[in-house]
């Protein structure tokens, strides 16, 4: 009954859901745990995840246990659980556009390694899914894992900006194969996506006339020094953006988006919001926050939902992108709508009400 997972980029948000998951596995489905959504998800639970196989480009990871490979450079996730051997070693990936030319040094990468093929991997580890946490930017090598997992016959749950399930083409292909796909671009559970959508939403709810936003993200780790070079990230603004936009029926000036790399703040992120508005009278209303999280786990407690919700999806028979799993979970969905209409079909999708 177990789930078993592929990897596909054994970074920090990779470290943390490996960590996450040996971390919950004695979780009790009744308490209130800090991190997680669901102990169970449907009948699944924490524990019920099981890693299989891993890729990379990093020559200090590949050839090791998982176990030890989240450990490697440059990762910088913070320790919080000890993770035993798990028997799995990390296997060579094709480089394609995964490493931009800035970041060779800081992957350690090697275009000379000898790769293996993806798709054969996720055959002979009898994989149900694969998780795509390649850099940002990563396109063709992310459509290479899509397609690997097609040929696999296994799931996808895409946690980047490069977008397979909420692109036509792409979604086709996994309904015409009969395999779910989850995405696009991972939200935190408590991120700057989400604040700034509910935020906006509050103000617009309440009558509130939204005359700009702005979001501003700075951090330490090398998603944030990978984008320092802006053509990798124009998916990345676009996915944060439309994410915001979506909930509001009216154009509103929005600038969102990585603003700077500051090293020393490691896997921290730091993230500024403000909203320009006017409300009763004509008066003024401005918001502003800051907040800081701990960033690649922020996300972890979401994907270890999300790649349930995937499973259950392979039990069921159903194919194509799943509609509950991805607006709620996902800044660039096949739909978009408010959360806590997302959050009710999640909770629908559980139950069986609804099929994706």
């Amino acid at each position: 009954m177990g789930i078993r997972v592929a990897i596909a980029g054994l970074g920090n948000c990779a470290s943390a859901l490996v960590q996450g998951v040996e971390y919950y596995k004695d979780a009790k489905k009744d308490e209130i745990i800090p991190g997680v959504m669901h102990a169970y998800f449907g009948d699944y639970h924490i524990s019920d995840i099981e890693f299989v196989a891993a890729f990379e480009v990093n020559k200090e990871k590949i050839g090791k246990d998982i176990s030890e490979a989240i450990w490697a450079a440059p990762n910088n996730c913070a320790k919080f659980a000890d993770v035993p051997k798990t028997g799995v070693i990390v296997q060579a990936a094709p480089i394609l556009d995964g490493v931009a030319p800035h970041m060779y040094e800081s992957f350690n990468a090697d275009k000379s390694v000898e790769t293996v093929d993806i798709a054969q991997v996720l055959r002979d580890t009898k994989a149900d899914m694969l998780i795509n946490y390649l850099p940002v930017g990563s396109a063709k090598a992310t459509e290479m894992y899509a397609q690997a997992c097609l040929d696999a016959g296994c799931g996808f749950l895409n946690c980047i900006p490069e977008f397979i399930a909420s692109k036509p083409e792409w979604a086709q292909k996994f309904v015409d194969a009969g395999l779910p796909v989850a995405g696009d671009d991972i939200k935190s559970q408590v991120g700057a996506t989400i604040l700034h959508r509910v935020v906006a939403r509050l103000f617009y709810d309440r009558g509130v006339q939204l005359d700009s936003t702005y979001q501003l993200n700075i951090g330490g780790n090398t998603d944030f020094e990978n984008m320092t070079v802006e053509n990798r990230l124009i998916t990345k603004r676009v996915s944060k953006t439309a994410a915001v936009q979506s909930l509001i029926p009216y154009d509103v000036p929005t600038r969102i988006g990585p603003s700077d790399y500051v090293p020393f703040l490691g896997d921290h992120k730091v993230c500024y919001i403000r909203i320009n508005s006017h409300s009763f009278g004509n008066l003024p209303i401005t918001f502003d926050a800051k907040l800081v999280v701990n960033d690649s786990p922020n996300s972890a407690g979401v994907v270890i939902d999300a790649l349930r919700a995937v499973k259950i999806a392979l039990d069921r028979g159903i194919s194509g992108p799943l509609l509950g799993i991805s607006s709620y979970s996902f800044k660039h969905p096949p739909e978009q709508v408010p959360d806590d209409i997302a959050h009710q079909w999640v909770e629908d999708f559980i139950e069986g009400k609804v099929e994706r």
